[in-house]
């Protein structure tokens, strides 16, 4: 047994931790599982279930009629201290993974936990391996998730590292730094392995990181590729970033989630987060590429093979942060392959997937910043899209129509499940020549946006193909207290978190079956696979792990 400890973890009791005779090996999580992770429905391999990131469970176990008989099973406390950033607000926001009854979920500042719940009458903690990353240099305690490779569990840090971990004995066995974090870099996300390749996106831009995306040999952390999401003069789309401060040497572009894997074109897709500084478009004139957009690259170059920028010479901080889903759904009677995107501006997106290029575009909030879409998908700006000194009121406002929250999909039903927000910001920016950029602790956001009366939670679930709503829950919204992703399951049910709470809904409908409130902040998405048979529901809330069964 492997038990690293700093301060901040001895407060957990000894107790919850498994004797060594207990530590059970697992079989390797291989490239042949992850491609193949929907025929384990008792596992939740990756982090967005599969490489199509639905967050579709195939248990049916769960469902309308019994789903009322939830019941905790198990709870533990993590450690990992948030509530010192208005991002975090005392929420983790990891999505836990599970193999054969052994969990591995990580804190805030970078502690991954094993976790025993073969029996969920008797789990208990087998190993901690707590890193030790000065606190001084984690600048926002946001952790999203770990990955599986081989006999690793691997996860990544706030000062740019990422971690390999041996899953049987907790000791850290290998490490990269990936860039230096003075410069404002941090990782949030958890990498995608795809074959011996670990795809990691990298984070920071908030503080004028000049964001990228890297590819690590996964056995030995050798850099592979590395793409910039923001183009050094003279490199395609450098003529989107003005000669005006080198404002693209810290143009930002982070990786905030997971991207996707298309196996068929061997293309990862992930979103891009906003240019900076966010709230002054006149220190940074142009549309910014490849900011607020998809990027799709060829996994094995890193080149790219297309984007599609939702938000040109964004203003607003609506980053694209947000989950790729991928589905095949019917479009004018053909079946297209598709990504569907409900986008942080608004709109609802649907995107081919080899060309990027537009199909679909609608509201699932209210917006008035824009009159609508030209026909390559550009929008069409009015007053309300534009920073002014003296204020203006925008929809949605400052935390978008959706923010990082991994939405789900039903492609019995073919509905996307978003957990939105409705809202509105004034923004306002300062003068040009006030803009600086932050230190490395700092935001460079030359000045900002603030939410203008009441926001409203609600979950809406929209036709895939189309973007119609079809129905719509107000989730439960508690002051100080966040919403996170979702998951959809085979038993007609849509698990989500709101307001401090764990609800579940008929996935046909939208009416709430069940509630529990959870007594912390829920900023994380829920998960479920099963136990000897019995399919649970996994989540994190506040500082702590909680699982449910029948």
């Amino acid at each position: 047994m492997k038990y690293r400890s700093s301060g901040r973890m001895a407060v957990l009791a000894s107790a919850l931790l498994a004797s060594a005779s207990t530590v059970a090996l697992a079989g390797e999580v291989t490239s042949d599982r992850l491609m193949n992770a929907d025929k384990e429905p008792q596992n939740w391999l990756m982090v967005n279930k599969n490489y199509s990131s639905h967050r579709f469970s195939g248990l049916d176990q769960i469902n309308r009629d019994n789903v009322k008989n939830l019941h905790v099973a198990f709870t533990v406390a993590l450690g990992g201290a948030v509530g010192v950033a208005p991002m975090t607000l005392g929420g983790h926001q990891s999505t836990p993974l599970v193999d054969d009854g052994w969990m591995y979920v990580v804190d805030g500042y970078g502690a991954v936990y094993k976790i025993d719940v073969r029996d969920p009458q008797k789990a208990k903690i087998a190993w901690i391996m707590d890193p030790g990353i000065p606190k001084a240099e984690v600048w926002i305690p946001s952790n999203r998730g770990v990955t599986f490779y081989k006999n690793f569990v691997i996860s990544v840090t706030g000062n740019g590292k990422v971690l390999w971990t041996n899953r049987d004995t907790g000791e850290m066995v290998k490490t990269a730094q990936v860039d230096d974090p003075t410069n404002g870099f941090s990782l949030t996300a958890a990498p995608l392995v795809i074959g011996d390749k670990l795809i990691v996106g990298g984070s920071g831009g908030d503080r004028g990181a000049r964001a990228h995306i890297d590819a690590l040999n996964a056995d030995t952390g050798q850099l592979l590729w590395r793409t910039y999401t923001v183009p050094a003069p003279g490199e395609p789309g450098s003529e989107t970033w003005k000669d005006k401060n080198n404002a693209w040497k810290h143009g930002g572009g982070s990786y905030w989630q997971t991207g996707s894997y298309d196996p068929t074109t061997n293309l990862t897709i992930w979103g891009t987060g906003q240019p900076v500084p966010m709230f002054d478009p006149e220190y940074r004139p142009g549309d910014n590429l490849f900011t607020n957009s998809v990027v799709a690259l060829h996994a094995s170059s890193g080149k790219l093979a297309w984007y599609f920028q939702f938000s040109p010479h964004d203003e607003h901080d609506w980053d694209s942060g947000q989950t790729p889903i991928l589905a095949n759904v019917l479009i004018d009677g053909l079946e297209r392959k598709v990504i569907c995107w409900p986008n942080r501006n608004g709109f609802y997106y649907v995107l081919d997937r080899a060309t990027g290029e537009f199909l679909v575009g609608t509201p699932f909030v209210e917006i008035n910043w824009t009159k609508g879409l030209s026909s390559p998908g550009r929008p069409i700006p009015v007053d309300a899209n534009t920073v002014t000194k003296g204020g203006r009121v925008t929809k949605p406002g400052v935390i978008g129509g959706v923010n990082w929250e991994p939405s789900a999909f039903n492609p019995a039903l073919g509905l996307v499940f978003v957990n939105a927000t409705e809202g509105q910001s004034v923004f306002t920016k300062s003068e040009t020549d006030r803009v600086i950029r932050g230190t490395e602790k700092g935001f460079f956001p030359g000045s900002g946006g603030s939410m203008l009366g009441p926001i409203t939670h609600v979950v809406r679930a929209l036709d895939a193909a189309t973007g119609a709503k079809r129905w719509e829950y107000y989730a439960p919204l508690l002051k100080g207290t966040g919403k996170g992703g979702m998951l959809a399951t085979a038993g007609g049910i849509v698990f989500g978190t709101s307001g401090g709470s764990l609800f579940a809904l008929e996935a046909t409908t939208g009416k709430e079956l069940w509630l529990v409130r959870l007594g912390g902040d829920t900023r994380a998405p829920p998960i479920s696979f099963t136990l000897e048979g019995r399919q649970m529901i996994a989540v994190l809330a506040g500082q702590a792990m909680f699982l449910f069964g029948l």
